[in-house]
């Protein structure tokens, strides 16, 4: 091949290449010039906006008896009413299964029993001892008396009449001496004359030295008494006196306690009877309370049934087990109906009590009922927060206005919060508007494309928000903002 002929065909594939960029440029020109035509906007409105919240509920009646379960543990249903039955007082709801209760009945009988049977011996034993105290006591208060009596006897009559006793004989004796002294002079005197024997005065002169031994046997006896046998007898009674009075003092120490003991046992023994008995009677009670019926007239709804979306219960029924206090049934009492909603933390400021509010039932839905607020709980739902913790919702009661009898507790139904109506606002869709920092911002489209531009915003009803400065009415905002818009700013706090 020629040079020639091999330049032209490069020269031709150069000038397609030029050719094939010029028209992707022009086509991606057009496609960018339709993309923007393409962005969603939403031309900025005023007049009249409602702010509200809407939240999902449960139709229930407004009074209405709670029919509760009152027995420990977990029985079984044996039998159930009807729901939707209408009962008077006194008609029987529900039968538990009363078993278990009966054989604890029957054993705690017998316990009830040997209580009685040990507190009646402690009593018996407490009047036993109280007895036996008081005649000890006054054993040894009439020893200790006896004892005082001694002493005072001994003081007062015996040692006196011992001493006197001993001074008789000492008074005898010098008489008896006296009497042998002359009789042996008067013989001595015969005998010098002849006219007695010498054995005769030999027998005067003995009675003369017995006399002088009885005379100091008896003066011996009187000190003997006065030194040694006075003060020996006189301790020993004294000591008697001593003893007898603390034998008295431990006697009655002894009996103070021995009463207090029995006391003790007779109580313990009459708080255990009384426990067993009280336990007994709780259990009648329980076996009672299985039999649950009616406290008044009213329409059987069951609470599984109420709860409606809120509930996590099995349905209630025959063959299941409930817990004590758990509600089992509700009584309506009157027309007059409420709506259950649950309201999310982050919308609770938005709500107070007497706020009109909508209510649309989806079994109903060709109507639509008012009401007001009337309680918002102080704690969060309790049940929300075991399924969910993360989860924070308030209970709140709407009664529903007037009398709706075409309602039923548990119907679904969406309750329409008014929180504030503007007559005259600028507003905006939600969505249009993104925080960047602390300020809002929205996107508004002018011929030189899309602006971000610093708006103060008021209230929203989670749809539009209200535009209190930074917008006019007629401008256009976008819809979808930049996702980087939402980013904070560096350096902004």
């Amino acid at each position: 091949m020629s040079r020639t002929n091999w330049i032209k065909p490069r020269w031709g594939l150069a000038a397609a290449v030029v050719v094939l960029l010029f028209a992707v440029v022009a086509v991606a020109w057009r496609s960018g010039e339709a993309d923007e035509r393409a962005v969603p906007t939403f031309e900025v409105q005023r007049g009249p906006l409602t702010i509200s919240l809407t939240e999902s509920g449960t139709i229930q009646s407004r009074e209405r008896v709670i029919v509760r379960s009152e027995v420990e543990g977990r029985p079984t249903i044996l039998w159930l009413v009807e729901e939707g039955t209408r009962v008077n007082k006194d008609d029987l709801l529900v039968e538990l299964d009363a078993s278990s209760l009966e054989d604890q009945h029957v054993d705690q009988q017998i316990r009830v029993l040997n209580a009685e049977a040990a507190y009646i011996r402690a009593r018996e034993q407490l009047e036993i001892v109280r007895n036996q105290t008081e005649a000890d006591v006054s054993r040894a208060q009439l020893d200790y008396r006896f004892a005082q009596l001694n002493l005072q006897k001994y003081i007062e009559g015996e040692y006196p009449q011992e001493l006197q006793r001993a001074e008789a004989d000492i008074n005898l004796a010098n008489e008896e001496l006296q009497r042998a002294t002359d009789k042996l002079s008067w013989s001595t005197r015969l005998a010098d004359e002849g006219y007695i024997t010498r054995m005769e005065l030999q027998a005067d002169e003995l009675a003369a030295r017995r006399a002088r031994i009885d005379l100091e046997l008896a003066e011996g006896k009187l000190n003997l008494l006065e030194a040694y046998t006075h003060q020996q007898r006189h301790e020993e009674l004294e000591s008697d006196v001593e003893q007898t009075r603390m034998a008295l003092a431990r006697v009655k120490l002894r009996a103070s306690a021995d009463i207090v003991q029995a006391e003790a046992d007779h109580r313990a023994r009459q708080s255990e009877f009384e426990r067993q008995q009280d336990r007994l009677d709780h259990l009648q009670r329980q076996i009672e309370k299985c039999r649950i019926y009616a406290p008044a007239d009213g329409m059987v709804v069951y609470t599984t049934t109420g709860q409606g979306r809120r509930g996590s219960d099995e349905p209630l029924q025959e063959g299941r087990e409930v817990r004590e206090r758990q509600e089992l049934i509700y009584l309506p009492t009157a027309a007059a109906m409420m709506a259950e909603v649950s309201i999310h933390e982050s919308s609770l400021r938005k709500v107070a009590p007497d706020m009109r509010v909508e209510i649309r039932v989806d079994a109903v839905p060709d109507r639509t009922y008012t009401g007001r607020v009337r309680r918002i709980a102080l704690l969060p739902d309790a049940q929300h927060g075991w399924l969910n913790p993360d989860l924070k919702v308030y209970a709140t009661d709407v009664y529903i206005d007037g009398e709706a009898m075409e309602l039923r507790p548990g119907m679904n139904c969406r309750a329409e919060i008014i929180i504030d109506e503007l007559e005259d606002a600028i507003y905006v869709p939600l969505q249009a508007v993104v925080r960047q920092g602390r300020e809002s911002v929205v996107f508004v489209q002018t011929a030189r494309g899309a602006e971000a531009r610093v708006i103060e915003v008021g209230a929203d009803n989670n749809r539009m928000i209200q535009v209190i400065n930074g917008l006019r009415e007629g401008e256009r905002v976008l819809m979808n903002p930049p996702l980087e818009s939402a980013r904070r700013p560096e350096g902004r706090g």
